[in-house]
């Protein structure tokens, strides 16, 4: 029995490590995109967690100077950790409401829905739900399970184990990432408003050379059909550079 007293501690101290990770891992896994969709039932995500705080925990060790295990450090814990864990969640989060935003300027640029979307069970519009669909499929593909070990690896860098985030720093680094969040939202989108431009501008000289015509039959169906053509040809791209400005802040936060 003495022969395992050892074992038993190491154990014990992996466990008391994982737990810690564990905290950060769930939480930011809970309201990630992709991993962390309300589709996924909790017990999928609860694994999701599981398997990646195994990943995780060897890689962050040396990060942590942990006391015995205790409730106080428990407590503490839980309330740094899963403060972390949320924030990081909830940046990676503004990249599909950016992809989201893009699909509903682009519907309401081209007359296919309101801006705000509907108020029913499908709160977006057409386009915006097939590019926030594409967005999150390409994701997967793309091994976006490895990309997220390796940014709450990199997290713990940033926002140091067991310590109170900054409430200045986060107010900062937040409202830079909605900031940025719109500007993707309004980038992607660009070609849509372009081509409603262009398009109103068409409409006004058709109006104007020829008032008789009823030029709302005319430019509806081709509007509608121009929108969704030019979406075929775009939304390739528009996901490209998603991915890319994902991938770049995955890889490099907060710079």
């Amino acid at each position: 029995m003495t022969s395992l007293a050892p074992l038993i501690e190491l154990m014990s101290a992996s466990l008391w490590l994982s737990l810690m990770v564990f905290l950060r891992v769930g939480a930011a896994i809970s309201v990630m995109p992709a991993l962390g969709e309300q589709m996924i039932s909790v017990r999928t995500r609860l694994m999701i967690a599981l398997v990646i705080t195994v990943a995780v925990t060897p890689a962050v060790a040396g990060h942590f100077d942990l006391q015995d295990p205790s409730l106080p450090v428990f407590l503490r814990a839980l309330a740094t950790e899963t403060l972390s864990g949320l924030f990081l969640g909830i940046v990676l989060r503004l990249f599909v409401l950016a992809i989201q935003t893009a699909g509903a300027i682009a519907a309401q640029s081209t007359s296919l829905s309101q801006l705000l979307g509907q108020s029913g069970l499908d709160p977006l519009p057409a386009l915006g739900n097939i590019l926030m669909i594409a967005a999150l499929a390409l994701l997967m593909v793309t091994g976006f399970h490895v990309k997220v070990a390796i940014f709450l690896i990199i997290s713990y860098e940033i926002l140091p184990p067991l310590v109170f985030p900054n409430a200045a720093d986060i107010a900062e680094a937040g409202s830079i990432r909605v900031a940025e969040s719109f500007a993707l939202a309004f980038t992607l989108a660009a070609p849509f408003v372009v081509l409603s431009v262009l398009y109103n501008l068409t409409l006004g000289v058709i109006n104007k050379a020829m008032p008789q015509l009823m030029v709302a039959f005319v430019g509806a169906p081709v509007i509608t059909f121009g929108a969704i053509a030019f979406m075929l040809v775009s939304a390739p791209l528009m996901l490209t550079v998603w991915v890319q400005a994902l991938d770049a802040f995955m890889t490099a936060p907060f710079q």
